[in-house]
């Protein structure tokens, strides 16, 4: 049994951040705006929110779960900002969306190092933080049997959001006025102008919850599994799409498509902790390849169904109507 809760709680920790990066990436393809600048906009949302917990935690400020919601609204806020580059290229400039999120993808990592090394008198590239955000058991619920140990223990209050943003945007884009909106614009912009929907405002909409969403999973990738940040989320950003792929543009599909990846990488990581695998011996090489090698099977055999939005990638010109 103790196995079985060490695979569940290792595995909240992987498929939470692809859930949430995932559902941000969700809301600008649903809107028509390709967006494969989540690796890049989770970089800058991580190096923004771990620089300031650097910071705090050194000046002695404040720390502990309050710290840990600072930084989730920095994160936002960054990821956010940063997704508006990509807006205003793809939307106003009619850039090729492909291409403007590959520039910030590469842009962000660099920044990241050089504004670490600037910032940082030591000039070294890694920003260290001490991780006072474990919660070891939540108050009652941890005490419910099984269930308290699966999800109430030795858990992260990213965990809690990322459920909340799963609820949220199954509501927000299938039980209101908005999410209608941004569908629409994603299937056929032109029938939404036609009724009064202004397109470029949607998919600026759409965008930037996508930033601001990829922000925050660069934080809830990095606070769980490390003690630093290095500029990277190791492929998460696209492992995102994928899982946003696999999903079908649908918040359910994705979040049991990220439990599914979630797993994958759970035994690409954590395979030492469990008996029955590290038994087998098999190379680490081997593990370490998982995720991915399960990323390349699904696509194969899931692309051909996919059902993406009619319109996604295609620029909109209002007055070419």
């Amino acid at each position: 049994m103790g196995t079985i809760y060490f695979l569940v709680q290792q595995m909240m920790t992987f498929s939470i951040p692809l859930l949430i990066v995932a559902l941000g990436g969700l809301f600008s393809e649903r809107s028509g705006v390709v967006n494969i600048a989540l690796e890049g906009i989770m970089i800058i949302g991580g190096f923004s929110s771990i620089l300031f917990i650097n910071f705090m935690q050194k000046m002695g400020v404040f720390d502990g779960q309050l710290l840990l919601i600072c930084a989730v609204l920095i994160a936002v806020i960054s990821g956010g900002a940063f997704s508006l580059l990509h807006a205003y290229a793809a939307i106003n400039m009619n850039a090729d969306q492909t291409i403007s999120g590959t520039a910030l993808n590469t842009f962000a990592p660099a920044f990241a190092i050089y504004g670490a090394r600037m910032i940082q008198p030591s000039n070294v590239q890694q920003i260290t933080f001490n991780n006072t955000f474990r919660i070891a058991s939540v108050p009652l619920l941890g005490d419910i049997p099984i269930i308290g140990n699966l999800l109430f223990k030795q858990a992260y209050i990213t965990t809690y959001i990322g459920f909340a943003i799963l609820i949220a945007a199954t509501i927000l884009l299938y039980k209101t006025r908005f999410g209608l909106r941004l569908r629409a614009c994603g299937e056929h912009p032109q029938a939404a102008d036609s009724v009064g929907v202004n397109v470029y405002k949607m998919r600026y909409f759409g965008v930037l919850i996508s930033g601001m969403l990829a922000g925050l999973g660069g934080l809830v990738f990095v606070v769980p599994t490390s003690t630093n940040f290095n500029a990277t989320v190791a492929g998460y950003g696209f492992l995102g799409i994928a899982v946003l792929i696999f999903g079908q543009w649908k918040p359910i599909r994705i979040f049991i498509a990220s439990l599914f990846f979630g797993l994958m990488k759970t035994i690409s990581s954590s395979y030492s902790g469990i008996s029955l695998l590290l038994q087998l011996g098999i190379n680490s090489y081997i593990y370490k390849m998982v995720p991915y090698i399960a990323t390349l099977i699904v696509l194969a055999f899931t692309s051909k169904r996919s059902q993406a939005p009619r319109a996604l990638g295609q620029p909109y010109d209002h007055g070419g109507r």
